[in-house]
């Protein structure tokens, strides 16, 4: 199965350590659970048209969850900072946030 750039990337993180990152040209997001590397630098330069600079990943594990007597669990989910070269524009759709 092969997966679009509008299929890899699934959302952007925004909590205040991804909001500070956004000054040293890093962006976060939930990516494809199968994406990688370079897969995610591909999506990430033909959905924004910037130029990245390197793309670090991590897996997070979802967290078991209780309702009363019921145990749940989230999903996985894999995470992605992408850094931009010094010489590439910004993202447009972060700012104002």
């Amino acid at each position: 199965m092969m997966l679009n750039s509008y299929d890899i990337l699934k959302r952007p993180v925004i909590t205040e350590k991804s909001m500070a990152a956004m000054a040293d040209r890093q962006y976060t997001f939930v990516v494809d659970i199968k994406a990688n590397k370079s897969q995610i630098k591909r999506a990430v330069e033909e959905v924004f048209g910037v130029k990245v600079k390197e793309v670090n990943t991590g897996r997070i594990m979802g967290k078991t969850k209780r309702v009363g007597v019921h145990i749940g669990k989230r999903p996985d989910y894999k995470k992605a900072v992408v850094t931009l070269t010094a010489d590439s524009k910004t993202i447009e759709f972060f700012e104002g946030m």
